[in-house]
């Protein structure tokens, strides 16, 4: 029979080698609630239901079977066991939180529901047994109202409201002025809503209420926000959510109590130092949901920020103490960055979660660096650890995302600013004098009124707001980027080459690493505004004396292009696809452009009308372009060839050019363009008294022609998933856009390194 439920903690661990840290079977909370149990670390006990379970409940109608009600049932055992206390017990309850726990972290996507096992009657056992009546009120209130909203989907809004005129009613400003009999009085009005909502009493077995919410969180798993996340993520389906059930353990136990998230390392910059937020006398999703607004972890990071409150490095420091200590055992045991989740209980340091923090590109590359110079990971662990399209952060100037994140309440361990992290979008959390008016779609900050379409820019690492657009800074392969480059071209097989057809574009892919030209695109020159008259003269002339007169007036210009080009990348490879455009696509399209281009071009508009309709192609792959252009009028590549040639031969070191015929699809058309090629270089290199290096291939685009390939361009050449298919079979080297160069260099070694 299949297990689905293993308990963790209090020195018990269920299952064997192949269970046990497995992610794919115990999410990834539940694996590594069980690791850190397993080294020692403080874990309330628990148990975790299976992703598996979580397929099954979906193939089974959505139903358990009696086999995992009794496990669950062993589970709660082993938890009672160790606390000393009993679910659903009048005088020494014990109360459970029930959490999400998918194979990779999903933060704020899923459900959880905390405080659960309380009733009218263990409320009153709470309060006895820990000697604080506003605590056990406070507890009930807060499990009410999660309970309501992931379980029973009734509005969450309407609890927030009946919050909110609970502390207006008394002139409060914070939940924690509530006192007991406030709170006592808030339960009873949660209860009407319920009632009133629902049609049914707030459930009071606590067994009902656990097999809810286990199904609740389940559930979340198809919610539409999940779907979402999981469609952005590249998440699969079918893989399902574990559940945790755990003892619970209260940061809400007034001033010596707290909760808090925390990272091993800043996720926004990677520097070494702890970064995080904490809440005296608050649970954990008043942290991560963005209720309150918390203090900063450490005293450095509050002065930095002009903060008043305490940092719990202050106001708490044995605690820190240990905390810190937790930090240095969680990351040397998993070598990398962690995001922690941790509970303050009277004084005591409780671990509950711990996992690799989601971080932005340049954190990702300071830290991989910065732990393989410490000697935690090698430098092939280094470039496999950051995400080749991560680096699309770092390699444009400015804000890669249009949009960003700006919240006024919540910290920079929200929800909000780890989901904006991990998807590269800026986000500024807890701008508490921000006043939003969602209705009238307003922004009031320092005196001043912003409205829907306004534009801010947002700076993610050092939380500053701006108003308008402010100039940005352009990118450079150096510091950990340019290490991580030298690691990684170190594994790579692959060559990468970058297209471009202008000086600027590339010289911007030499400087990112490029080892060659892959495509130039000698149509975008053509289109050029000082150029495109002589090429419709071309098109327009009636026999090969009229096209050779436009030819002339474009060869210069052609070989002033390929010079530019030929003298950034000295020495390296440069492909050259000659013009492949059907004809049509340079004359005029519009109704209003046919008599200026006619003027220009000394020709009546009909004539232009009617030779633009002759050149007209419906299905261009098939059509007059590419080679066979160049076999009908093989003037236009001999004029090319010759500017490339002459350019090549003009520079002190000589370039390869590798002259590319477009649109092959037999052999005869290679032969025949590339007699063209070589006819015009041997009449240069006589005229020069010089002779250079050359190639002329083909691009491998039409079915009948990919029997054989040279390489790869275009965007697959930037493409990770691409670029792994690449090494598999072999290519010699990609070829993608100057700014995915970078990107193109890390792939290639991790697609090298993972075939080893």
């Amino acid at each position: 029979m299949t297990q689905y439920v293993f308990r963790f903690g209090g020195g018990v661990s269920d299952g064997d080698e192949t269970v046990r840290g497995n992610k794919n079977i115990l999410g990834g909370k539940g694996a590594n609630l069980d690791g850190m149990a397993s080294i020692g670390l403080p874990v309330p006990p628990g148990f975790t239901i299976t992703t598996e379970m979580c397929t099954a409940y979906y193939a089974n109608g959505q139903s358990f079977p009696d086999s995992v009600r009794a496990e669950v049932a062993g589970g709660l055992a082993h938890i009672e066991q160790v606390t000393g206390k009993a679910f659903g017990d009048a005088a020494n309850p014990l109360l459970v939180s029930v959490r999400s726990g998918a194979r990779v972290s999903m933060p704020g996507m899923m459900d959880t529901v905390l405080n659960l096992g309380l009733n009218d009657q263990t409320v009153e056992g709470l309060a006895t047994s820990s000697g604080d009546a506003r605590f056990a009120w406070d507890s009930y209130r807060r499990f009410i109202q999660m309970y309501a909203d992931v379980v029973l989907e009734l509005d969450h809004g309407a609890f927030e409201e009946a919050l909110e005129i609970a502390k207006e009613d008394q002139g409060y400003y914070l939940d924690t002025e509530l006192s007991a009999d406030d709170l006592k009085a808030l339960v009873a009005e949660y209860k009407r809503l319920v009632q009133a909502e629902w049609g049914k009493p707030f459930p009071q077995d606590v067994h009902d209420q656990l097999w809810g919410a286990v199904g609740a969180v389940f559930g979340s798993w198809e919610s539409d926000r999940a779907k979402v996340y999981r469609r952005l993520n590249n998440i699969p389906g079918d893989w399902g959510t574990a559940v945790n059930v755990q003892a619970m353990v209260f940061g809400n136990m007034g001033e010596t109590s707290a909760t808090g998230v925390a990272f091993t390392r800043d996720p926004a910059t990677g520097e070494n130092a702890y970064y995080g937020e904490y809440l005296i006398n608050a649970q954990g999703e008043d942290v991560v949901a963005g209720i309150r607004t918390p203090q900063y972890l450490t005293k450095a990071a509050r002065e930095r920020a002009g903060a008043k409150p305490l940092s719990m490095e202050e106001a708490m420091p044995a605690v820190y103490a240990e905390l810190a200590r937790v930090f240095d055992i969680l990351e040397t045991h998993y070598r990398d960055m962690q995001d922690i989740e941790f509970t303050v209980e009277r004084e005591k340091l409780w671990m509950l979660q711990t996992r690799s923090g989601k971080r932005t590109a340049k954190a990702a590359l300071k830290i991989a660096v910065d732990m393989a110079d410490a000697g935690l990971i090698t430098t092939d662990e280094a470039v496999l650890r950051v995400d080749p399209m991560a680096l699309d952060q770092l390699l444009h100037p400015g804000m890669h995302a249009a949009t960003g994140i700006l919240t006024a309440r919540g910290g920079m361990t929200s929800h909000a600013a780890v989901v904006a992290r991990g998807m590269g979008r800026p986000c500024v959390s807890g701008a508490g004098s921000l006043q939003i008016d969602a209705a009238g779609k307003t922004l009031r900050i320092a005196g001043r009124t912003l409205h829907e379409g306004d534009i801010i820019t947002l700076d993610g690492s050092t939380g500053e707001v701006m108003a308008g657009e402010v100039p940005t800074l352009q990118p450079e392969l150096v510091g950990d980027f340019g290490t991580l480059m030298v690691w990684a071209d170190a594994g790579r097989r692959m060559k990468v080459r970058a297209n471009a057809e202008t000086p600027l574009d590339a010289q911007t892919a030499r400087d990112f690493g490029a080892e060659g030209i892959g495509l130039c695109r000698t149509e975008h020159m053509f289109f050029d505004a000082a150029r495109i008259t002589a090429v419709r003269q071309m098109i327009l002339a009636d026999d090969e004396k009229g096209r050779r007169v436009a030819l002339d007036k474009l060869l210069p210009e052609q070989r002033k292009d390929f010079a530019a080009i030929f003298e950034v990348m000295a020495g390296l490879p440069v492909t050259i696809r000659l013009l492949d455009p059907p004809l049509h696509e340079f004359l005029p399209h519009q109704e209003s452009e046919f008599a200026e281009v006619a003027a220009a071009a000394g020709v009546g508009i009909e004539v232009l009308k009617q030779r633009a309709a002759e050149l007209h192609e419906f299905n261009p792959m098939l059509g007059h372009r590419g080679c066979r252009l160049g076999v009908t009028y093989p003037e236009i590549y001999e004029m090319q060839a010759r500017a490339i040639f002459e350019a090549a031969c003009s520079l002190a070191v000589a370039p390869v050019p590798e002259v590319m015929i477009p649109l092959v699809g037999t052999r005869r058309e290679l032969e025949l363009m590339k007699d063209v090629v070589d006819k015009a270089a041997e009449a240069v290199f006589a005229e020069q008294g010089k002779r250079i290096e050359y190639l002329v291939g083909t691009m491998i685009e039409l079915p009948r022609a990919a029997l054989m390939a040279l390489g790869i361009c275009g965007e697959h050449g930037g493409d990770p998933a691409s670029i792994a298919f690449c090494e598999k079979v072999g290519l010699d080297y990609v070829s993608a856009s100057p700014y995915r160069v970078p990107i193109a260099r890390l792939a290639a070694a991790q697609a090298a390194l993972a075939r080893k």
